[in-house]
């Protein structure tokens, strides 16, 4: 279908006005399709005017406007014209729609564990027309009413409260005004817990299959969604703005959560069936409280089109960090923010499709092929960037002011940065400007002339790169450090170059560290001397330090200017003693999947490899069985270790570390690290599936099958991703995620060129949300050599390419260019 313009949703904005929204489903048919009958009641500012309805259907079988039968062949590309308009109407479409199983509308999933079927809407940005017909843009907002029918053993949940109204019968109240894509339908035999907060009741849900797991974490779950209820209310000064809030966690689900007022959907990996870190908990309580957080930030008040859809998703990841750190059981969110999700802004904003924080697409699909890490991470940080530049007082007072006018209504970003402006006494449009409406990132880089041990001269030298050449405002602390101590100096820098006077005279530091505490947003430089001291100071530097430091570490080594063995040489002496447990996980995932299966020479690799993995096993053999960081060093080892022996070992029940439990998880972990490694084949597979089956071990199966370094199974796998239509989206994404191994680069060289020639006519039957994850999984990321650089340009060339492939293609292209540079500048050096 086409994609919305802004001018036409400018155009149907101006003339409707839509009273209400009344939706019958019947979810009771044939497995592939269910009956949706809408009735929607709206106004037209003109009397005889036209505009147009959105509706997708399997079939459509009848549509009346104001009691008059329209002619069905005027259905086009999911558009129905609407002539003639009253100035009060009442249009009723009655139509089958078709189930999904790639999260573009009404979802439908089968349990394996039992038979049992579940579904629930995903109507994210432009899929509602796929559950009902609408009016499909964020500012019509209408209150809704909805009714189903479903088998007598299910319950139905949504936005507001769920009657039964007879068997099989339930109705959904009206709610408060929504936008279309705000909607929630969750129905199937869902597993409940039920409590009530300071009167406001709240529900955990899952599928029966899983209750167990949901069951042994109730009382933490409910804990911090309590504590984040509270504590958004005492920052935004408005209480929760909803009857009741359910959280679902649903199966087969494309991203981490969607937050619709009073029902938020969860992604299953945050029900914990096997043993689970405290990183872990940390992460799912900080997913909680983001969508917690868009309760307000997007049900509250809406934004008017989506290009400011940016906006939300940026203050809900800056409040559910914060706010995680500030009133749950969980200090690290920061540290982990800094560790990971950071970097994982700096990268693409340096990749051709760099974008702006704010969205000026001009449809809907651009802004949501936009709506990236960039949008959330980028503007995460430049929103703690805001609060270090005018005060956490007056960014909680601007937040105040905003809700206030804006509740339950819509608003745009101008409406965000004057409220934000009052608040601050100043005018925040300039900054706004070159932090929020320019893309890419600074360069910040000390200098610093010492003379009898003291500084005589510092500055900071601020650096862009020659295609977005903006400079920005940074309002950051400096950190000196020496053996005896270390301390602190606020600086704001801007311009080319900025004179620190603040430092001229101090004692001259072991260690400089630029952005300490992690103010803003930039790369950081080290100077020689701090460079140097690097291995010595990094143990010292609080977790938030050390977390950034990693992440300058590791976008230098992606520029090619830190070299990767030197990184996991650091990498090798941070296990001995680094007790963050965030920064452990973090850092060692990175050095496996960032430094030593793509930036290391190949040839260097086995060693490094070895070397990380023999200071694993030392750190292990004095873990205390207790220790909750018992299992993040055992995955690290697990990722390191080449040795087939001690990972057989290992399934056998021996040489495991003590006090761990190989449970199923972990189990295979094991197996696929073995079957990486010509250490297991797929009748052990299929053995081990048979033995424990279920979903985690279903995707498992499938990623270990694709990682066999056999040529039938190479074959197998590659023929089912890209011919096989009829798989979950999640064992899609295993299969391609196992396909691709470092360590088997001469058995898959065939499937690089395959990938650029049979991609695109592939790509035709995935939706967009499919194929961006399935691209990030099956891209040939580790065939770093030119050859496959040039097979990408001849598959960019083609013309009519699918807009997915054309717009991601190129950034993992940029990608895999960094790499080959990078170890052409090792070789040279």
């Amino acid at each position: 279908m086409p994609s919305l313009t802004r001018e036409e949703a400018g155009e149907r904005g101006a003339l409707l006005q839509v009273r209400s929204y009344y939706v019958d489903l019947d979810l009771t048919t044939e497995p592939d399709t269910f009956r949706s009958t809408t009735k929607i009641r709206f106004d037209a500012a003109e009397a005889g005017a036209e505009t147009f309805m959105d509706v997708e259907p399997s079939v459509l079988h009848s549509i009346t406007l104001n009691g008059r039968g329209l002619d069905l062949s005027a259905l086009r590309e999911g558009r129905f014209p609407l002539t003639a308009l009253a100035a009060e109407n009442e249009v009723v479409v009655v139509a089958d729609m078709s189930y999904s199983h790639d999260c573009e509308g009404l979802h439908r999933y089968v349990d394996p564990a039992d038979g049992a079927t579940y579904i629930y809407s995903f109507v994210y940005v432009d899929n509602a027309p796929r559950v009902f017909a609408c009016f499909d843009q964020p500012d019509l907002k209408a209150p809704y009413t909805f009714t189903l029918g479903v088998p007598e053993e299910w319950q139905v949940l949504g936005n507001s409260e769920a009657v039964r109204t007879g068997p099989g019968r339930w109705e959904l109240t009206e709610s408060p005004a929504l936008a279309t894509y705000l909607t929630a339908l969750v129905a199937g035999p869902y597993a409940s817990f039920r409590t009530e907060h300071r009167g406001t009741p709240l529900g955990l849900h899952c599928r029966a299959s899983l209750a167990d797991a949901l069951k042994a974490d109730v009382d933490e779950v409910f804990e911090v969604t309590g504590q984040c209820l509270d504590a958004y209310t005492e920052m935004f000064g408005v209480g929760h703005p909803f009857a009741k809030l359910d959280q679902v966690f649903v199966p087969e689900f494309s991203v981490l959560s969607l937050d619709h007022p009073g029902c938020v959907l969860l992604r299953e990996q945050y029900l914990f069936s096997s043993a689970a870190t405290d990183s872990e908990r940390e992460t799912r309580a900080v997913v909680l409280a983001h969508g917690i957080s868009l309760l307000w930030l997007a049900g509250l008040v809406t934004n008017t089109w989506w290009n400011d859809l940016w906006l939300g998703q940026s203050l809900a990841d800056y409040m559910a960090h914060r706010v995680t750190s500030e009133v749950t059981r969980f200090p690290g969110p920061p540290t982990t923010f800094a560790a990971r999700r950071k970097g994982q802004a700096y990268l693409p904003d340096q990749r051709p499709s760099t974008h702006p924080v704010s969205i000026e697409g001009p449809d809907v699909r651009t802004v949501q092929l936009e709506l990236d890490r960039i949008s959330y991470f980028k503007g995460h940080s430049a929103l703690r960037q805001l609060a270090a530049h005018v005060g956490d007082e007056a960014l909680r007072a601007g937040l105040r002011i905003y809700f206030d006018r804006h509740a339950y209504s819509t608003a745009t970003f101008a409406d965000f940065t004057a409220a934000m402006s009052e608040a601050a006494g100043a005018d925040l449009t300039g900054w706004a400007k070159v932090w929020l409406h320019s893309p890419n990132v600074n360069t910040l880089t000390p200098e610093i002339t010492v003379a009898d041990g003291r500084i005589t001269a510092a500055a900071v030298r601020q650096s862009a790169p020659a295609s977005h050449p903006v400079l920005r405002p940074h309002t950051m602390d400096i950190g000196l450090y020496h053996p005896d101590g270390s301390a602190t100096v606020r600086v704001r820098v801007d311009g080319a170059r900025t004179e620190v006077p603040e430092l001229v005279g101090r004692r001259a530091p072991d260690f400089l560290l630029l952005n300490d505490g992690d103010l803003t947003y930039a790369k950081i430089e080290f100077d020689p001397v701090s460079l140097a001291a690097l291995p010595r100071t990094l143990p010292r530097l609080t977790p938030l330090n050390r977390a950034m430091v990693w992440c300058a570490l590791l976008l230098g080594v992606q520029d090619g200017r830190f070299p990767a063995a030197d990184h996991l040489a650091l990498v090798s002496a941070m296990i001995e003693g680094e007790t963050e447990l965030s920064i452990l996980a973090e850092v060692l995932e990175q050095a496996r999947d960032d430094v030593a299966d793509r930036f290391l020479d190949p040839g260097e690799r086995p060693a490094a490899m070895a070397r990380v993995a023999a200071a694993l096993r030392q750190r292990l053999a004095r873990t205390d069985p207790a220790d909750e960081r018992l299992i993040t060093l055992f995955r690290g080892l697990v990722d390191f270790t080449a040795d087939t022996g001690e990972l057989s070992g290992w399934l056998a029940g021996e040489g495991l570390p003590d006090g761990l439990v190989l449970d199923t998880d972990l189990s295979w972990r094991v197996r696929l690290r073995l079957a990486v490694l010509g250490g297991l084949d797929e009748a052990a597979v299929d053995e081990a599936l048979a033995a424990g089956p279920g979903g985690t071990a279903t995707q498992f199966a499938a990623r270990c099958r694709a990682a066999l370094p056999d040529p039938a199974a190479k074959r197998k796998a590659w023929q089912a991703i890209l011919g096989d239509t009829g798989l979950s989206h999640y064992e899609l994404w295993a299969l391609a995620e196992g396909f691709w191994q470092p360590e088997q680069t001469a058995l898959t060289e065939p499937y690089v060129e395959r990938f650029f020639t049979e991609l695109p006519a592939a790509a035709r039957d995935r939706g967009d949300l499919v194929l961006d994850l399935l691209l990030r999984f099956l891209y040939p990321r580790y065939a770093a050599v030119p050859g496959t650089l040039a097979a990408a340009e001849r598959m960019l060339a083609q013309e009519e390419l699918p807009v997915t492939l054309r717009r991601r293609v190129p950034d993992h292209t940029d990608d895999l260019r960094r790499v080959v540079e990078a170890r052409a500048r090792g070789a040279a050096g």
